[in-house]
């Protein structure tokens, strides 16, 4: 698989430069877009993604613990939701789509006994690349707090250790007498470029009085010279250990395993135009955060967190997709094959390619609010069109570039990639019980 893409340099994120446009609809100053973040991102994918369509295809994955698959977790989880007659037929997302076939669903009062922790995460567009939601980890028996980005669409955790050319903050391993270097080497890379080398280390990794005893990461002394302008310090990824580089059990894997947290399960708040006030929820969920009940949508592959994609609705036309869909927090935008992109984009009415931009970039007016959801397993889920308005194709143009973003066929085969544009509307829960499901409730953030 090879993808090209463009230096990933830049000094404003998408949504830092504004002129006095405005949306006409919802009266909001649309920003200018600025394409080199999208870019960077889109040149981190093919590191994340680079042996998807092989992992998707059950192809050289790490066989994952029996206690994840143990029946007792389906207890677990149906003893924190129960049935109701709740019913969101009229719930409407703000300038989307009206949701159908919802499953009636809410969650129960938590017992004051479960086991679970908050995170606080924040959003950040402003440096070399763009950073996913992060927040705080603990590391060792001091529980040194790092900054880490929260990332379903990956397995691993890392951090930099004795890293000389890294500028964000290390764990000092010093500090720490339970900390343990296996010396194996651990290495993400593709085709030859390293993107985080070192080797593999365990520790007690901590979340808000969570701790996960001998959790492996891995202790990175290399990562590209781009990173040294985020804010964060690595990753934790929470995809499957399936398809994990370090092939040993992920921190929430471990929180299962382990037992110490009262549900398998994990849920993610993301807010919208704020950086901050989003949250990820361990063992736990937040009823403030959803306006309305649960839908669940099964697991086809415990690898990421792979979901079937039907198609697209967009104006009350139908779009096929019959692909897998990864979602992942660890992305900004949706992502698709070319050929999905324009026929998405065809059924929006002035919509049409950038001709400013690569191929893949598709704009629409402005002052348009074009309905469009997606329908997962199922099950439809709408998407609110001011999150796709990515910003102005130009200064003072009145077409803006859409978050549904066309990448190489050869590249998509088979796969979509589902990122914040569409999580900021549906306040979503991660679920290794039954088979393993993901569940969309309404966002709060639809209701303000």
């Amino acid at each position: 698989m090879t993808w090209c893409f463009s230096p990933s340099m830049y000094v404003r994120g998408p949504f830092e430069t504004f002129n006095h446009t405005q949306n006409l609809v919802t009266s909001t100053v649309i920003p200018v877009f600025d394409v080199q973040p999208v870019m960077a991102e889109m040149e981190a994918l093919q590191i994340k993604y680079q042996n998807a369509l092989d992992l998707l295809a059950g192809k050289n994955l790490v066989a994952l613990p029996d206690a994840l698959s143990d029946p007792g977790l389906d207890a677990l989880s149906d003893a924190a939701f129960t049935d109701t007659t709740s019913d969101l037929s009229g719930f409407v997302l703000s300038g989307s789509t009206t949701m159908s076939r919802q499953v009636n669903m809410s969650f129960s009062a938590m017992n004051t006994a479960a086991q679970s922790a908050t995170d606080p995460l924040t959003d950040e567009t402003q440096k070399i690349i763009h950073v996913p939601f992060y927040g705080p980890l603990e590391f060792g028996k001091k529980s040194q707090q790092l900054p880490v980005a929260f990332d379903t669409g990956s397995a691993d955790l890392w951090v930099p250790v004795n890293c000389g050319d890294c500028t964000s903050p290390q764990y000092n391993t010093a500090a720490s007498p339970t900390y343990k270097n296996t010396g194996n080497i651990f290495n993400l890379n593709y085709e030859g470029f390293s993107h985080a080398a070192g080797t593999l280390a365990y520790d007690t990794i901590g979340m808000g009085g969570l701790k996960v005893h001998n959790q492996y990461f891995g202790a990175v002394t290399n990562v590209p010279s781009n990173f040294n302008a985020d804010p964060i310090s690595g990753y934790l990824g929470l995809g499957f250990s399936s398809i994990a580089t370090s092939q040993k059990p992920t921190f929430f894997e471990n929180l299962i395993i382990q037992e110490k947290i009262e549900a398998p399960f994990f849920s993610v708040h993301l807010t919208r135009g704020e950086a901050s006030g989003s949250k990820i929820t361990l063992g736990g969920y937040d009823m403030s955060k959803a306006v309305g009940p649960l839908t669940w949508v099964s697991v086809i592959s415990k690898t990421y967190w792979t979901v079937h994609f039907d198609g697209a609705v967009i104006e009350g036309n139908y779009v096929s997709g019959n692909v897998d869909a990864v979602i992942d927090t660890g992305s900004s935008f949706i992502y698709v094959s070319q050929t999905l992109a324009s026929l998405i984009h065809a059924n929006i009415l002035g919509a049409g390619p950038a001709a400013n931009y690569n191929p893949g970039f598709f704009s629409f007016p402005c002052d348009s609010n074009p309905t469009i959801s997606f329908s997962l397993g199922g099950h439809d889920f709408g998407l609110n069109i001011q999150d796709i308005k990515l910003g102005q194709d130009g200064y003072g143009s009145e077409d803006c570039i859409s978050g549904i973003i066309g990448l190489d066929d050869a590249v998509m085969e088979g796969i979509v990639i589902i990122g914040n544009v569409f999580l900021k509307s549906w306040y979503s829960v991660f679920d290794y019980s039954h088979g393993a499901r993901v569940g969309f409730a309404p966002s709060i953030n639809n209701a303000q």
